[in-house]
Formats: C-alpha cells, sequence, structure tokens
C-alpha cells in the first residue's frame, strides 16, 4: 500500500484534528490577553514577557528575568482588573522565570 504525503498548513491541520484546533485556540487566547494587558507594562520591560499557557481561568506570563517577575508581581492587581473589564476570563496569573535566567541550561540542570 503506498501513502501519498501531502503537506499542510498549521491552520489546516488544526481543522482537521480537534486537539490542535484547542491548543491553537489557547494560543490565540494568551496572545489576546498580552495584548490587553501590554499597555500597563513599563515599555523597558515589555521585549522580556512572552504569553505563556492558559489553563482554565488562570494565565501564565513567561519572563526573561527574576527582575521582571518582582515588577509583574506588583503589578498583578492592575493586570487583573484590566483584564477582567476587557472580558477576559483570567483570574489568576502565575509569572514564570525562563530557564536560562535560573542558570540552567536544558539537558544539563543547574549550573
Amino acid at each position: 500500500m503506498r501513502r501519498s504525503h501531502t503537506s499542510l498548513t498549521v491552520l489546516q491541520a488544526s481543522r482537521e484534528a480537534p486537539m490542535l484546533a484547542h491548543l491553537a485556540d489557547l494560543g490565540a487566547q494568551s496572545k489576546a490577553h498580552l495584548r490587553c494587558i501590554e499597555v500597563l507594562l513599563p515599555r523597558s520591560l515589555r521585549s522580556g514577557v512572552q504569553a505563556g499557557p492558559v489553563e482554565g481561568s488562570a494565565w501564565c506570563l513567561l519572563v526573561d528575568s527574576t527582575a521582571i517577575a518582582a515588577k509583574l508581581r506588583q503589578l498583578l492587581p492592575s493586570l487583573l482588573e484590566r483584564l477582567a473589564r476587557e472580558g477576559h476570563d483570567v483570574t489568576a496569573i502565575r509569572i514564570k522565570v525562563r530557564a536560562s535566567e535560573a542558570g540552567l541550561v536544558p539537558g544539563r540542570g543547574a549550573a
């Protein structure tokens, strides 16, 4: 039996697979959350903040440094307020510092 291989875009694949469609929706939702709060972030920090996973009504922000994480923790009440005001279903924001800041190299553990 011979199979023909055709290329699919991610969008095409997500339309045909419910799990991929769900993941694509979560990714879009996370990016929308970030766009909503970006105006509240100091310009100097914006490039160090990325949208992370959405799990129910909890959302995760991925940050480049502990300094950015500390500042975002101070801003959490206003970030949550803005998200609620704009109709986003987020009741908790987790902040995670990416591994490079923690001195970890993937596959090697602590430095």
